[in-house]
């Protein structure tokens, strides 16, 4: 049974970065479609990005596009979510979900279990 965690959350002021984790154990990332979802309190759940397995598609939605980019080390089994000029709106838990794959309607394609997720709040 494989397990994901997320970390590297944190407190930071508008306009800066932070570099969230997804490491894997009991498998090897490599094989999985991984994405990024956040949840703000008193908002639903949000699908930020999506990074394909093999040579697929990569996606972002369009609150995060050209601020955020996902990738992944294989050698560390983790996949990665940097964030770049962070608005007080990026405050959420952040969480990373195994999908079946990042193509058409990928939000949707959910293949996993929720973890615990890590805090990003963006405040001054």
């Amino acid at each position: 049974q494989y397990q994901l965690a997320e970390s590297g959350g944190g407190l930071v002021q508008p306009g800066g970065s932070l570099r969230l984790s997804c490491a894997a154990s009991g498998a090897t990332i490599t094989y999985f479609s991984i994405a990024w979802f956040r949840q703000a309190p008193g908002k639903e759940r949000e699908a930020i990005s999506c990074l394909s397995a093999t040579v697929g598609p990569t996606k972002y939605a369009d609150s995060v596009k050209g601020r955020f980019t996902i990738s992944r080390d294989n050698a560390k089994n983790t996949v990665y979510l940097q964030m770049d000029s962070l608005k007080p709106e990026d405050t959420a838990l952040y969480y990373c979900m195994r999908m079946r794959h990042c193509g058409v309607d990928w939000p949707r394609s959910i293949f996993g279990s929720w973890g615990q997720g890590t805090q990003v709040t963006v405040s001054s």
